[in-house]
This record gives C-alpha cells, structure tokens and sequence, in this order.
C-alpha cells in the first residue's frame, strides 16, 4: 500500500538556520532516506520552495482564476513529502514516528487512492 507523508511546518522557524543547520538538517534527512531504501519502501520525496512561491489555479465555475501564493493563508505549510509503500496503516506510522521533521512539525499521512475508487 502506498502512503504519502505530508510534511508541514512554520516556515519562519527556517529564516534564521545557518548553512552548518542546512548541512545538518540534510545529512539527518539522509540518513531517514537511507533507513527508507534500506527496509526497501522507499518511493520518492522532493522538497519544495516556500509557500510564497506558489501558484494556485482554479476552474471552479467554469472561470480561471490564478492566485500568487498558496490556497490559504496558515502559519504551517507544505514543505515537502514521502511516499513510501508498506504494508498497512500500522508500519506507515512507525516510519512516520522516525521521520525527523515530527520533531519540529507535523505530517499527515494519507493513503494512496489510486486503484481504490
């Protein structure tokens, strides 16, 4: 079963981190992306630009509409994911525990849809 872990956090808490925070963070980041291969459910992950740069489009109503930005304003936001595929509900959470960012913000794990509906 595929599983995607949505992860979100205060992007100010980003603003005063150091190049050293940045290697170290990366390196942490590395080794839970290794420990993923290693078990062999690893998928893929990428990390995104900050929610200010985004875009945001919409049909709704038959009208397009384009918004600098992210669909709503929060203090957390997206900033990146991993989609890994593992048996249940029960093992997505123990790799979502061991995911560093849970010590600094939240992540959500979902399902994978596709083939359900």
């Amino acid at each position: 079963m595929r599983y995607t872990f949505l992860l979100y956090s205060d992007p100010a808490m980003a603003a005063g981190m150091t190049e050293e925070d940045w290697a170290k963070s990366k390196e942490i980041y590395g080794q839970y992306i290794g420990a993923l291969q290693e078990a062999g459910v690893f998928i893929e992950t990428d990390w995104l630009h900050p929610a200010d740069t985004a875009t945001t489009v919409t049909l709704a109503g038959g009208e397009k509409r384009v918004q600098d930005g992210p669909f709503a304003e929060t203090k957390e936001t997206l900033g990146g994911y991993f989609a890994i595929d593992v048996p249940d509900l029960d093992e997505a959470m123990k790799w979502a525990e061991k995911c560093p960012h849970v010590h600094y913000g939240k992540l959500e794990i979902r399902a994978s849809a596709m083939g359900s509906v």
